[in-house]
């Protein structure tokens, strides 16, 4: 959410931010309503200054016996009161309309961000690992003889329709210990704080980490009014929601593994055969709640969590950063890990790491108390994946895909998987 007062002081400073990243100038548009909502505040706060003034008079008028003035008075408070009412009712219409115009904004990317105007302008700022030479033809995750049996779309597809898989057997086992490895990992080596938390959240939560009201269609919501989380970061982030904290807490990092669920709004057509696009996966989420002063730093550490989980695994990857045209509705400045994949001989995105600045905070009045005094401040929010665990198995079993159809693992997985290192041809684990 942006700043109206920042808005009025240097518009020009807005249109040319929000120019950068294809959209309109909207400034003057902007600042229109807020004009005439200040405009009606003012007539609101005059009426009722001149009501209260009137019905001081009534009484005197009335105790004088002048019974004129006191007609006049009396009818001139009701017009007053009727008049506040109006002006009141007003200002409340062009706050709200105001509120939704500055809701539907898109964040200002950072002055770093490279200009662009989609992924073919996103700029690579790290390679780690060389992918395997193999002497025979690589095949996608689910044409892997060792997976085909336990990576189940057909029966999925008969219970819930399409994007959805049902993990069997060695494959389910090694997709969980790839979770609890990056939860592990983030916990004992990270200094994050495992959190358990609610996949169901209010309109307020969703609102609040700029999944509302833009981004609705890309959710699912319960007949109740639910919203089903497409990540961790909403519950995560808006666990601060409302609060003020300490300067001394700050920073706050969390991670959590969670279901998530997304519809894939303007999908159709992407990556239909396999994993990589899913209406419901497993995500373990990164969330920072930082100082103003520390949130770039924060961003380049939790980078590297993401980029380190890979590197234990053994699995080659590239870091980008993502152009303004390709950045998220709610992100100053994002980068991209994308994992080698072996069967589409290309990197696909396996976590995108990002920071909101303080947008997502004056959206859900997260704030800090700065330990010199003075007025509280907008705490800084950042969200990372660490990892997508669906897309984490993929590029797993695509790495370590062998000719004969099973598939080596990574020997960080082995004391999650009863220290067994492959999965044979035949699904089993040896």
């Amino acid at each position: 959410m942006h700043d109206i007062r920042a808005i009025r002081e240097n518009p020009a400073a807005l249109d040319a931010a929000l120019a950068r990243r294809g959209a309109e100038p909207v400034s003057s548009s902007l600042l229109s309503i807020d004009s005439e909502r200040r405009a009606a505040i003012t007539a609101a706060e005059t009426a009722q200054a001149e009501q209260n003034k009137a019905s001081k008079e009534v009484g005197k008028a009335k105790a004088s016996g002048d019974e004129a003035e006191f007609e006049r008075l009396r009818a001139l408070v009701a017009a007053k009161k009727a008049e506040v009412a109006e002006m009141q009712a007003k200002a409340k219409e062009l706050d709200e309309k105001l509120t939704y115009e500055l809701s539907v904004l898109p964040n200002t990317p950072a002055e770093d961000v490279p200009d662009g105007a989609d992924e073919d302008d996103n700029v690579e700022v790290n390679r780690w690992g060389t992918p395997r030479e193999l002497n025979f033809p690589p095949v996608e995750h689910f044409e892997i003889k060792g997976v085909q049996a336990a990576m189940d779309f057909e029966t999925a597809a008969k219970i819930s329709g399409s994007r959805f898989v049902m993990l069997k057997g060695a494959v389910a086992r090694i997709h969980r210990a790839l979770a609890q490895f990056m939860i592990d990992t983030h916990v004992d080596e990270n200094g994050l704080t495992e959190v358990n938390s609610p996949v169901l959240v209010r309109d307020e939560a969703m609102y609040g980490t700029d999944k509302l009201p833009k981004f609705g269609d890309d959710s699912y919501q319960t007949t109740n009014g639910w919203w089903l989380v497409p990540t961790s970061e909403v519950p995560l982030t808006y666990s601060v929601a409302g609060d003020v904290l300490e300067e001394s807490a700050l920073p706050i990092r969390m991670t959590a593994h969670t279901l998530c669920f997304r519809s894939e709004a303007g999908s159709a057509g992407k990556d239909t055969s396999g994993m990589l696009r899913q209406h419901q996966f497993e995500k373990v989420e990164m969330v920072s709640i930082t100082h103003p002063d520390g949130s770039e730093e924060e961003q380049k550490r939790m980078l590297r969590c993401a980029e380190g989980l890979l590197e234990k695994l053994g699995v080659p990857y590239r870091t980008v950063v993502l152009c303004t045209g390709d950045m998220g509705f709610g992100a100053r400045r994002t980068f991209d890990i994308e994992a080698w994949i072996p069967g589409q001989n290309t990197y696909r995105e396996i976590s995108s790491v990002s920071t909101t600045g303080d947008f997502q905070a004056r959206r859900m009045n997260g704030r800090f108390k700065p330990a010199e005094g003075g007025k509280p401040e907008f705490v800084h929010t950042l969200n990372g994946s660490g990892l997508a665990v669906g897309r984490c198995l993929i590029a797993v079993l695509e790495n370590g895909q062998q000719a004969d159809g099973s598939v080596a693992l990574p020997e960080v997985l082995a004391p999650y998987l009863g220290g067994k290192t492959t999965l044979t041809a035949d699904g089993a684990l040896a």
